[in-house]
Protein backbone atom coordinates (compact mmCIF):
# COMPACT_ATOMS: atom_id res chain seq x y z
CA UNK A 1 0.00 0.00 0.00
CA UNK A 2 1.58 3.70 -0.77
CA UNK A 3 2.63 5.30 2.10
CA UNK A 4 0.78 7.07 4.71
CA UNK A 5 -2.49 4.83 4.28
CA UNK A 6 -4.11 3.32 6.89
CA UNK A 7 -3.08 -0.67 6.29
CA UNK A 8 -4.48 -1.67 9.42
CA UNK A 9 -7.60 -0.90 8.72
CA UNK A 10 -7.21 -2.06 5.62
CA UNK A 11 -6.18 -5.62 6.41
CA UNK A 12 -9.19 -5.95 8.96
CA UNK A 13 -11.32 -5.74 6.20
CA UNK A 14 -10.21 -7.91 3.76
CA UNK A 15 -9.87 -10.77 7.10
CA UNK A 16 -13.86 -9.56 7.69
CA UNK A 17 -14.26 -10.41 4.20
CA UNK A 18 -12.32 -14.06 4.67
CA UNK A 19 -13.82 -14.64 7.42
CA UNK A 20 -17.84 -14.04 5.82
CA UNK A 21 -16.66 -15.87 2.36
CA UNK A 22 -15.25 -18.80 5.03
CA UNK A 23 -18.77 -19.03 7.00
CA UNK A 24 -21.03 -19.22 4.29
CA UNK A 25 -18.71 -22.39 3.00
CA UNK A 26 -20.40 -24.17 0.12
CA UNK A 27 -23.52 -21.91 -0.44
CA UNK A 28 -21.70 -18.74 -0.69
CA UNK A 29 -21.68 -15.21 0.27
CA UNK A 30 -23.84 -12.15 -1.35
CA UNK A 31 -21.78 -9.17 -2.62
CA UNK A 32 -24.70 -7.29 -0.06
CA UNK A 33 -22.94 -9.45 2.42
CA UNK A 34 -19.49 -8.89 1.79
CA UNK A 35 -19.86 -5.11 0.94
CA UNK A 36 -21.57 -4.93 4.68
CA UNK A 37 -18.42 -6.39 6.34
CA UNK A 38 -16.04 -4.77 4.41
CA UNK A 39 -17.87 -1.51 6.22
CA UNK A 40 -16.92 0.58 3.12
CA UNK A 41 -16.77 4.35 3.96
CA UNK A 42 -15.03 6.49 1.36
CA UNK A 43 -15.92 7.56 -1.81
CA UNK A 44 -16.61 5.45 -4.92
CA UNK A 45 -18.92 2.62 -5.39
CA UNK A 46 -19.06 -0.42 -3.11
CA UNK A 47 -19.10 -2.96 -5.41
CA UNK A 48 -16.23 -1.33 -7.53
CA UNK A 49 -14.20 -1.14 -4.16
CA UNK A 50 -15.33 -5.15 -3.26
CA UNK A 51 -14.05 -5.95 -6.70
CA UNK A 52 -10.66 -4.44 -6.06
CA UNK A 53 -10.30 -6.16 -2.66
CA UNK A 54 -11.44 -9.47 -4.16
CA UNK A 55 -8.75 -9.18 -6.67
CA UNK A 56 -6.09 -8.57 -4.22
CA UNK A 57 -6.98 -11.43 -2.22
CA UNK A 58 -7.33 -14.18 -5.07
CA UNK A 59 -3.34 -12.35 -5.73
CA UNK A 60 -2.79 -13.30 -2.37
CA UNK A 61 -3.19 -17.62 -3.39
CA UNK A 62 -7.06 -17.19 -1.74
CA UNK A 63 -9.41 -19.42 -4.46
CA UNK A 64 -12.56 -16.80 -4.74
CA UNK A 65 -15.31 -17.94 -7.93
CA UNK A 66 -18.20 -15.58 -8.65
CA UNK A 67 -20.73 -18.26 -8.78
CA UNK A 68 -23.96 -16.67 -9.67
CA UNK A 69 -25.68 -16.26 -13.02
CA UNK A 70 -24.69 -13.41 -15.19
CA UNK A 71 -27.69 -10.38 -14.55
CA UNK A 72 -28.22 -11.84 -11.14
CA UNK A 73 -26.95 -10.66 -7.65
CA UNK A 74 -22.86 -11.24 -7.43
CA UNK A 75 -22.57 -14.13 -5.02
CA UNK A 76 -19.02 -15.51 -4.03
CA UNK A 77 -17.93 -19.22 -2.70
CA UNK A 78 -14.34 -19.32 -1.58
CA UNK A 79 -12.09 -22.67 -1.74
CA UNK A 80 -10.45 -23.29 1.09
CA UNK A 81 -6.94 -24.08 0.76
CA UNK A 82 -3.38 -23.21 2.50
CA UNK A 83 -1.97 -20.17 0.36
CA UNK A 84 1.12 -20.25 3.10
CA UNK A 85 2.50 -22.35 1.07
CA UNK A 86 2.80 -20.08 -1.72
CA UNK A 87 5.21 -17.88 0.60
CA UNK A 88 6.80 -20.48 2.71
CA UNK A 89 7.75 -22.88 0.25
CA UNK A 90 10.58 -21.99 -2.51
CA UNK A 91 9.80 -23.26 -6.37
CA UNK A 92 12.02 -26.61 -5.77
CA UNK A 93 10.10 -27.54 -2.53
CA UNK A 94 6.35 -26.73 -4.28
CA UNK A 95 7.37 -28.96 -7.47
CA UNK A 96 8.49 -31.73 -5.07
CA UNK A 97 5.25 -31.11 -2.86
CA UNK A 98 3.36 -31.40 -6.54
CA UNK A 99 5.18 -34.72 -7.12
CA UNK A 100 4.75 -36.11 -3.97
CA UNK A 101 0.35 -35.15 -4.33
CA UNK A 102 0.46 -37.12 -7.85
CA UNK A 103 2.06 -40.42 -6.49
CA UNK A 104 -0.42 -40.39 -3.65
CA UNK A 105 -3.30 -39.77 -5.78
CA UNK A 106 -4.19 -36.66 -3.87
CA UNK A 107 -6.24 -34.74 -6.08
CA UNK A 108 -8.42 -33.10 -3.16
CA UNK A 109 -5.19 -32.10 -1.61
CA UNK A 110 -3.67 -30.66 -4.49
CA UNK A 111 -6.91 -28.46 -4.88
CA UNK A 112 -6.87 -26.93 -1.54
CA UNK A 113 -3.42 -26.54 -1.85
CA UNK A 114 -3.35 -24.08 -4.98
CA UNK A 115 -2.11 -26.52 -7.59
CA UNK A 116 -3.72 -25.74 -11.21
CA UNK A 117 -5.96 -28.46 -12.26
CA UNK A 118 -4.59 -28.40 -15.71
CA UNK A 119 -1.10 -29.20 -14.56
CA UNK A 120 -2.12 -32.29 -12.98
CA UNK A 121 -2.61 -35.69 -14.98
CA UNK A 122 -5.65 -37.13 -15.68
CA UNK A 123 -5.26 -39.77 -13.29
CA UNK A 124 -5.15 -37.44 -10.25
CA UNK A 125 -8.35 -37.17 -8.06
CA UNK A 126 -10.49 -39.00 -5.71
CA UNK A 127 -13.07 -40.98 -5.76
CA UNK A 128 -16.37 -39.26 -5.49
CA UNK A 129 -20.08 -40.38 -6.11
CA UNK A 130 -21.41 -38.64 -8.85
CA UNK A 131 -24.86 -36.96 -8.29
CA UNK A 132 -27.49 -37.01 -10.42
CA UNK A 133 -29.20 -33.47 -11.25
CA UNK A 134 -31.90 -34.05 -9.87
CA UNK A 135 -30.16 -34.32 -6.50
CA UNK A 136 -28.36 -31.57 -7.35
CA UNK A 137 -31.69 -29.66 -7.76
CA UNK A 138 -33.23 -31.08 -4.61
CA UNK A 139 -30.13 -29.79 -2.14
CA UNK A 140 -30.61 -26.18 -4.10
CA UNK A 141 -33.86 -26.26 -2.46
CA UNK A 142 -33.33 -28.09 0.38
CA UNK A 143 -30.85 -24.87 1.03
CA UNK A 144 -33.60 -22.04 -0.08
CA UNK A 145 -36.26 -23.82 2.32
CA UNK A 146 -33.62 -23.44 4.97
CA UNK A 147 -32.49 -19.89 4.41
CA UNK A 148 -36.07 -18.82 3.90
CA UNK A 149 -38.01 -20.69 6.87
CA UNK A 150 -40.20 -21.96 3.32
CA UNK A 151 -43.26 -25.03 3.75
CA UNK A 152 -42.07 -28.16 1.67
CA UNK A 153 -43.81 -30.16 -0.72
CA UNK A 154 -41.87 -33.26 -2.24
CA UNK A 155 -42.39 -36.86 -2.72
CA UNK A 156 -40.76 -39.34 -0.82
CA UNK A 157 -40.36 -43.36 -0.54
CA UNK A 158 -43.95 -43.33 -2.98
CA UNK A 159 -45.30 -40.47 -0.34
CA UNK A 160 -46.38 -36.78 -0.51
CA UNK A 161 -44.56 -34.90 2.26
CA UNK A 162 -44.78 -31.60 3.52
CA UNK A 163 -41.64 -30.86 6.13
CA UNK A 164 -41.12 -27.58 8.25
CA UNK A 165 -37.21 -27.58 7.35
CA UNK A 166 -34.39 -26.86 9.86
CA UNK A 167 -31.26 -27.85 8.73
CA UNK A 168 -29.50 -29.21 5.98
CA UNK A 169 -26.44 -31.34 6.57
CA UNK A 170 -24.00 -33.87 5.25
CA UNK A 171 -22.68 -36.74 6.96
CA UNK A 172 -22.39 -40.16 6.46
CA UNK A 173 -21.04 -39.21 2.94
CA UNK A 174 -24.98 -37.95 1.72
CA UNK A 175 -26.74 -34.75 2.24
CA UNK A 176 -29.83 -34.77 4.59
CA UNK A 177 -32.96 -32.79 5.26
CA UNK A 178 -33.93 -32.75 8.92
CA UNK A 179 -37.35 -31.20 9.45
CA UNK A 180 -40.69 -31.84 10.68
CA UNK A 181 -43.72 -33.14 8.64
CA UNK A 182 -47.15 -30.68 8.34
CA UNK A 183 -49.08 -32.25 12.25
CA UNK A 184 -45.96 -34.10 13.01
CA UNK A 185 -43.83 -33.08 16.14
CA UNK A 186 -40.60 -35.68 15.58
CA UNK A 187 -37.95 -34.43 13.39
CA UNK A 188 -37.03 -36.77 10.82
CA UNK A 189 -34.08 -36.78 8.72
CA UNK A 190 -34.81 -37.18 5.13
CA UNK A 191 -32.05 -38.55 2.38
CA UNK A 192 -31.55 -35.55 -0.15
CA UNK A 193 -31.01 -37.74 -3.38
CA UNK A 194 -34.28 -39.64 -2.39
CA UNK A 195 -36.27 -36.54 -2.90
CA UNK A 196 -38.25 -36.14 -6.29
CA UNK A 197 -40.93 -33.32 -7.19
CA UNK A 198 -39.51 -30.70 -4.80
CA UNK A 199 -41.63 -27.60 -4.56
CA UNK A 200 -41.60 -24.32 -1.71
CA UNK A 201 -44.05 -22.66 -0.37
CA UNK A 202 -43.28 -18.81 -0.25
CA UNK A 203 -41.14 -17.70 2.48
CA UNK A 204 -42.00 -17.32 5.95
CA UNK A 205 -44.68 -20.20 5.76
CA UNK A 206 -42.76 -22.73 7.61
CA UNK A 207 -42.76 -23.25 11.47
CA UNK A 208 -39.76 -22.88 13.62
CA UNK A 209 -37.99 -26.16 14.13
CA UNK A 210 -36.31 -26.74 17.83
CA UNK A 211 -32.79 -27.02 17.60
CA UNK A 212 -31.44 -29.99 16.12
CA UNK A 213 -28.99 -32.60 17.50
CA UNK A 214 -26.44 -33.97 15.11
CA UNK A 215 -27.61 -37.21 13.48
CA UNK A 216 -26.78 -40.61 15.24
CA UNK A 217 -24.44 -42.54 12.98
CA UNK A 218 -26.50 -45.95 13.61
CA UNK A 219 -29.81 -45.95 12.14
CA UNK A 220 -31.91 -47.39 14.91
CA UNK A 221 -31.16 -44.19 16.67
CA UNK A 222 -32.22 -42.04 13.31
CA UNK A 223 -36.14 -40.03 14.47
CA UNK A 224 -38.29 -41.12 11.61
CA UNK A 225 -41.37 -43.03 13.65
CA UNK A 226 -42.83 -42.21 16.86
CA UNK A 227 -40.68 -43.84 19.43
CA UNK A 228 -41.81 -47.21 20.64
CA UNK A 229 -40.30 -49.69 23.02
CA UNK A 230 -40.66 -53.53 21.67
CA UNK A 231 -39.24 -56.93 23.79
CA UNK A 232 -37.23 -59.21 21.79
CA UNK A 233 -36.36 -62.54 23.55
CA UNK A 234 -33.31 -64.65 22.20
CA UNK A 235 -31.28 -67.69 23.31
CA UNK A 236 -28.31 -66.71 26.36
CA UNK A 237 -25.92 -68.23 23.04
CA UNK A 238 -27.42 -65.56 21.08
CA UNK A 239 -27.45 -62.68 22.83
CA UNK A 240 -23.74 -61.17 21.31
CA UNK A 241 -25.06 -61.80 17.69
CA UNK A 242 -28.52 -59.47 18.87
CA UNK A 243 -26.58 -56.66 20.67
CA UNK A 244 -24.01 -56.54 17.39
CA UNK A 245 -27.19 -56.38 14.71
CA UNK A 246 -29.27 -54.17 17.05
CA UNK A 247 -26.93 -52.47 19.84
CA UNK A 248 -26.99 -53.06 23.38
CA UNK A 249 -30.34 -53.02 24.73
CA UNK A 250 -32.40 -50.41 27.02
CA UNK A 251 -33.56 -53.09 29.54
CA UNK A 252 -32.65 -56.54 30.35
CA UNK A 253 -34.25 -59.60 32.24
CA UNK A 254 -33.30 -63.49 32.12
CA UNK A 255 -35.98 -66.27 31.83
CA UNK A 256 -35.27 -69.71 32.15
CA UNK A 257 -32.53 -70.13 28.99
CA UNK A 258 -33.56 -66.90 27.28
CA UNK A 259 -32.68 -63.38 27.92
CA UNK A 260 -35.83 -60.60 27.27
CA UNK A 261 -34.17 -57.60 25.74
CA UNK A 262 -35.80 -54.22 25.32
CA UNK A 263 -35.02 -51.77 22.59
CA UNK A 264 -36.69 -47.71 22.41
CA UNK A 265 -37.11 -47.92 18.22
CA UNK A 266 -37.28 -44.47 16.28
CA UNK A 267 -36.75 -45.99 12.62
CA UNK A 268 -39.33 -49.31 12.33
CA UNK A 269 -38.06 -50.06 9.17
CA UNK A 270 -34.05 -49.97 9.99
CA UNK A 271 -35.18 -51.79 12.69
CA UNK A 272 -37.76 -55.05 10.80
CA UNK A 273 -34.19 -54.82 8.47
CA UNK A 274 -32.37 -55.94 11.34
CA UNK A 275 -34.98 -58.30 12.69
CA UNK A 276 -34.37 -60.33 9.57
CA UNK A 277 -31.28 -60.96 9.30
CA UNK A 278 -31.46 -62.22 13.21
CA UNK A 279 -34.31 -64.46 11.88
CA UNK A 280 -35.22 -67.29 14.23
CA UNK A 281 -32.50 -66.19 16.69
CA UNK A 282 -34.87 -63.66 18.06
CA UNK A 283 -38.93 -64.11 18.97
CA UNK A 284 -41.00 -60.32 19.50
CA UNK A 285 -42.57 -60.39 22.46
CA UNK A 286 -44.07 -56.78 22.58
CA UNK A 287 -45.97 -54.88 21.43
CA UNK A 288 -48.53 -56.73 18.85
CA UNK A 289 -49.00 -53.81 16.70
CA UNK A 290 -45.43 -54.23 15.99
CA UNK A 291 -45.19 -57.70 15.27
CA UNK A 292 -48.61 -57.38 13.12
CA UNK A 293 -46.62 -54.78 11.33
CA UNK A 294 -43.57 -57.16 10.24
CA UNK A 295 -45.95 -59.91 9.41
CA UNK A 296 -47.51 -57.66 7.06
CA UNK A 297 -44.32 -56.72 5.32
CA UNK A 298 -43.19 -60.21 5.35
CA UNK A 299 -46.83 -61.56 3.77
CA UNK A 300 -45.99 -58.46 1.14
CA UNK A 301 -42.48 -59.46 0.49
CA UNK A 302 -43.58 -63.04 0.00
CA UNK A 303 -46.83 -62.57 -2.85
CA UNK A 304 -49.40 -63.56 -0.03
CA UNK A 305 -50.64 -60.06 0.98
Amino acid sequence: MPAGRDQVAAMSRLARIIAVLDNAGRVGASADDLMAAAGYTATGAPQDQLSADLRLLRRQGWTIDRISADGAPGRYRMETRDNRLQLALTDAQRSALHRAMILADRGDLARRLGVEAASLPDSVGVHTRVVPHEAGEALARCLQAVRARSLMRFSYKGSERQVHPGAVRFQNYRWYLSGIEQDGEVVKHFVVDRMSQVRLEPPGTAAEVPELRRIPLHPLRWEVDAPVEITLRTAREFEPDVERWLMRPLNRGETGDHVDMTYRVTHRAAFRARVYVLGSRVRILSPDSVREELLHELREMAGLA
